[in-house]
């Protein structure tokens, strides 16, 4: 089951700069074990060019290694989304162009169109600043801690991503693969949405009749794109 995971998360991590979402070793993607609780990640600043299987590490959710080498700095973040929800079987982090300008521009993106709402019913939220306490302590577990209260109440089907204010987008999925979805989604609609602004800078949010109708038929009980199962 291990080894089935690793493979995943493999593929999920090389599918990163197969979609221009990377330069150099700038993301990571984890996956879970929910029975054995543990996360496999891929390694500190491995280049995606040479990555193998090898390069996963398995950490336990306290993000203490069990097997493998030095896992990704953003490690405590990704077992922070774990902790909180049950339904997310993956994460991505990236510092992917158009999201990460909206992360430095400190603002969260508007929903204007229906492959936003594709994606979430929602604005793409824009996480706290975090403390210097936060910053000069356990950083990458304070990062988790505020994406989580980013989300709020809402689930993590109905906000799969979030920006860190000043870095970069963390999303999520059911799977590693769906996470990459996600995140690629949201890399689309973040360039969008700035070209928008540009050409309209007063452009109206997306009616909500419309951004529920597609986000609803992509996901929830009552979807009906796709092929299904």
């Amino acid at each position: 089951m291990l080894d089935d995971l690793k493979q995943q998360v493999l593929a999920a991590n090389l599918a990163l700069p197969a979609h221009g979402l990377v330069a150099l070793t700038w993301g990571n993607v984890s996956g879970i074990d929910r029975d054995r609780s543990l996360v496999v990640i891929k390694g500190s600043g491995v280049p995606y060019s040479r990555m193998s299987v090898e390069d996963m590490v398995v950490v336990d959710m306290d993000g203490r290694v069990v097997e493998g080498a030095r896992p990704s700095t953003d490690t405590p973040t990704h077992l922070a989304l774990y902790r909180a929800y049950t339904e997310i079987g993956g994460v991505v982090h990236t510092h992917s162009t158009w999201a990460a300008a909206w992360a430095q521009a400190e603002r969260p993106i508007p929903i204007l169109g229906t492959t936003h709402a594709d994606l979430t019913p929602h604005d793409v939220p824009l996480a706290r600043p975090l403390t210097d306490e936060e910053v000069a302590g356990e950083y990458e577990a304070r990062t988790g801690d505020v994406v989580v209260e980013a989300i709020g109440e809402r689930s993590p089907a109905e906000v799969p991503a979030v920006l860190v204010r000043s870095h970069g987008p963390f999303a999520w999925g059911p799977t590693p693969g769906a996470a990459v979805e996600a995140a690629v989604t949201l890399e689309e609609v973040a360039h969008m949405a700035l070209l928008t602004e540009l050409l309209s800078p007063n452009a109206p949010a997306l009616g909500g009749k419309v951004r529920e109708k597609h986000f609803s038929r992509k996901h929830g009980p009552n979807a009906y794109y796709g092929q299904g199962t």
